[in-house]
């Protein structure tokens, strides 16, 4: 990825126009107080030392409003649960013009990454721009948030600080005039947390860091009005009607997705602030679908991300290295003009960086799904360390079996003996090692393999050292602070609530639940071919 020019030369130029300025003032012919101009009477002298004084404030004021208008907008766009299966990524059978127009006009980053596979984790990251597990927000909607310390502010803080209007909303004034989602794990209050739902309400010059929240693709999705047998589903799914259409409609959902960032983009054009607004789009984490969401594979960690920022990001250019959503924060500030600070993360727009050597990220408890499962990855390879190893791939999780159709699809198929995978094992390795350029799908653990073991031994070093220096909170025992049995018994009974409102009995068979799904999908109830 190439800068045109260098992302701080805001602040040169600003210098150079002051003494443009001061040059052009000295020739004013008030501002020469020499002993002859002042030999006058004394009304006069203080008539031109007023006028001088309100010239050199004029000057002053211009310059500081033009300095003012100069800082950029940093506008978030921020899809919920989102894969990189759009057009600008190469994907067939889903259009997303408008997306791959933001593509075209800045910069495509081919292997960015979360830090967790859930929202509320990763959003936690991205806006500390440290790893959830070092500031306690690790858990999915963790229960005993913590309160960041001085030393940890958040990005929204600090752009509010530096004289930015923060918002947080949805990309139009039209739309709902409450703030949008934001979903951190840690305490704070969202009316003090941003000043507003939407850049229209700041002052005329005061420049914007704005989030905009878009729902799709997250699950319920839209229902797909077609099919799109050329789109491709990942290997480690059944190719049945089932998981086709889940995946039609979540290619779907996308483009809705594709049609706000489209109104968007346009607003910033009919406002006026393209020019001068870098643009970041991306998801919160990766696809929302059995092996993605909640799960370290790259489908629950692999997004999506794209910056536009016009005369400072060459058109159409694409950056292969590995980047983190904790590079958000380094960009943002350096974008301001804001110094740098002691983070993971680093300035994607340095024109001298090629990308982090290796990403590491945590999963931990979701919802009714307790888990500890930590990974690194590298351009090459994916190690995943299962603290849990007892626990099955597929332990019970209601958010998951309420909303995966493909899941229960994968438990009838294998029950029936239709269907085989590592994934449908009752418990899993302690370790997994994937090599990423044969096996792109993370399908064939290499844990075991002699030929890996130096590797295997390295990643599980790299990994304890990590856990050390980023003084990762996730060995704490959560029962010590949180009744989780109670939190079990909540969820199951939200889990028993939803499933009567689906007209459905909460303990009903996997084969029945599975023909209930083929049915709410628009499908007869589907034995594979």
């Amino acid at each position: 990825m190439e800068a045109e020019l260098p992302l701080h030369g805001d602040i040169k130029h600003n210098t150079t126009e002051f003494e443009a300025y001061r040059k052009r003032a000295s020739a004013v012919p008030f501002l020469t107080c020499n002993r002859a101009s002042m030999a006058t009477t004394p009304l006069l002298r203080s008539i031109r030392l007023s006028v001088c004084l309100l010239l050199c404030l004029n000057v002053l004021c211009t310059v500081c409003a033009r300095a003012a208008e100069k800082r950029p907008n940093v506008l978030w766009i921020i899809a919920d649960d989102l894969g990189p299966e759009l057009g600008c990524y190469g994907y067939p059978g889903v259009r997303t013009p408008h997306i791959d127009r933001l593509a075209r006009e800045g910069c495509r980053y081919t292997l960015a990454f979360s830090t967790s596979p859930v929202c509320s984790a990763s959003r936690t990251a991205m806006q500390t721009g440290h790893y959830q597990t070092t500031v306690g927000g690790h858990h999915h909607n963790t229960r005993i948030k913590p309160e960041l310390s001085a030393d940890t502010p958040t990005v929204t803080r600090l752009m509010q600080q530096a004289g930015y209007f923060v918002s947080n909303g949805h990309g139009t004034q039209k739309a709902s005039q409450r703030l949008a989602k934001s979903h951190f794990n840690f305490q704070y209050n969202a009316r003090t947390f941003f000043d507003g739902h939407d850049w229209s309400q700041r002052d005329p010059q005061q420049p914007f860091f704005a989030s905009v929240q878009i729902k799709e693709p997250h699950r319920s999705f839209v229902k797909a009005r077609t099919s799109r047998p050329e789109a491709p589903i990942p290997p480690y799914y059944p190719d049945h009607p089932v998981t086709r259409a889940d995946w039609d409609n979540y290619l779907a959902s996308i483009e809705v997705l594709d049609t706000k960032v489209g109104k968007v983009l346009d607003r910033l054009d009919e406002e006026g602030l393209t020019q001068n607004t870098l643009v970041i789009f991306f998801g919160d984490h990766g696809r929302p679908h059995v092996r993605g969401k909640q799960w370290l594979y790259d489908g629950g960690l692999h997004t999506p991300l794209l910056t536009r920022w016009p005369g400072r990001i060459r058109p159409g250019t694409t950056s292969d290295g590995l980047t983190t959503l904790l590079d958000l924060m380094p960009t943002t500030l350096a974008a301001a003009g804001l110094p740098p600070r002691q983070v993971p993360g680093h300035d994607l727009l340095d024109p001298g960086w090629a990308g982090h050597p290796q990403l590491f990220a945590a999963r931990d408890r979701c919802g009714d799904a307790p888990d500890r499962i930590r990974s690194i990855r590298t351009r090459h390879f994916k190690y995943i360390r299962n603290f849990h190893p007892e626990r099955p791939y597929l332990q019970l999780s209601s958010y998951k079996k309420l909303s995966y159709p493909v899941e229960t699809l994968m438990k009838v198929m294998y029950a029936r003996g239709e269907w085989n995978s590592p994934f449908m094992a009752p418990v899993r390795p302690a370790e997994e090692l994937y090599d990423l350029t044969t096996d792109p799908f993370e399908m064939h653990n290499l844990a075991s393999d002699p030929q890996h073991a130096q590797r295997l031994q390295q990643f599980h070093e790299q990994l304890e050292q990590w856990i050390v220096d980023t003084g990762d909170l996730g060995a704490i025992d959560e029962s010590l602070t949180v009744d989780l049995p109670a939190l079990m018994l909540e969820k199951r009974g939200w889990y028993e609530r939803t499933m009567k409102k689906r007209g459905l009995d909460p303990d009903l068979s996997d084969e029945d639940y599975l023909k209930w799904l083929s049915q709410d999908l628009g499908l007869a109830d589907q034995r594979p071919q």
